[in-house]
């Protein structure tokens, strides 16, 4: 089985009129302004796992600013799923700076979203203040045994849209603050989990952290695959496409030229999911 664990869905008048949506939204209006920025419906990705072979993909909206927005795009997650069972797997996106942000996340895990992500703090990084907002959230989904993702990025390098300020000593204090959560760190975690091969502590704090691919073409050499296979465990590792931005095609390529085993790529690309979404 193939599980994509990171795409994005938005409700079809959004995809048709994004201008609508850019005012007082930033991050949104700065990865979506331009029309090669794609935008997807439910439909539209079910229709195109059904060409490349991904059996399940779990999806989510955006961190948008106002909370009526995020409410639309998660009742557009809700939907989706109850219409797509077999395929869709649902996760509950919010801005945590919202006052309403922990009441939508329990509106939507009682509702049967799966999780909560993909957070990002594109503007503050993960700052002090944002793991304060994060704990109601945190405790939710501790409650329901339920993963939360959380968008990463490495702290060099070129900068491109999306890129956040965040840092590795940021996301090393996300995984200490809540060490009971299970936690995907989109994007390969800025690449922090090179620190296990530290002697102390520092494989124990992690313990409980996954790293998913998204993006990773665009980012990274194929050499990845094997570095995060000896320093996070290749049980740790989720194949995440980033779709509509990327196809699964290039991450299969990938793998192969990474030289990853068969039963690797069975546990990159479905395996190690299918056990942490149950």
């Amino acid at each position: 089985m193939i599980i994509d664990v990171h795409t994005h869905i938005f409700p079809k008048d959004i995809c048709e009129h994004r201008e609508n949506y850019f005012t007082g939204e930033g991050p949104f209006q700065l990865l979506y302004d331009s029309p090669k920025s794609r935008l997807i419906t439910a439909a539209d990705l079910v229709r195109s796992t059904d060409e490349s072979g991904v059996d399940k993909s779990v999806t989510f909206g955006f961190p948008w600013k106002k909370e009526a927005y995020f409410k639309k795009n998660n009742d557009t997650v809700l939907e989706s799923v109850a219409k797509f069972p077999d395929r869709l797997i649902g996760l509950c996106c919010v801005d945590m700076y919202s006052k309403g942000a922990a009441k939508e996340v329990e509106r939507c895990l009682e509702a049967g979203l799966s999780g909560v992500g993909e957070l990002a703090f594109y503007q503050s990084g993960i700052e002090p203040e944002a793991l304060k907002m994060l704990e109601p959230v945190m405790a939710l989904c501790r409650g329901k045994n339920v993963p939360v993702m959380i968008h990463t990025n490495e702290p060099v390098g070129h900068q491109y849209p999306g890129k956040t300020p965040n840092t590795l000593a940021q996301i090393y204090e996300l995984a200490k603050k809540f060490p009971e959560n299970n936690i995907i760190l989109a994007h390969w975690g800025g690449g922090i989990f090179f620190y296990t091969l530290l002697k102390k502590e520092v494989k124990e704090t992690l313990k409980n952290i996954y790293y998913d691919t998204a993006a990773s073409p665009f980012l990274y050499t194929p050499e990845i695959y094997q570095a995060a296979k000896s320093m996070a465990g290749i049980d740790k590792i989720l194949l995440g496409t980033d779709y509509p931005l990327l196809p699964p095609d290039r991450y299969f390529r990938e793998l192969e030229v990474a030289g990853m085993l068969p039963q690797e790529k069975e546990q990159i690309c479905g395996l190690n999911a299918a056990q942490l979404f149950k």
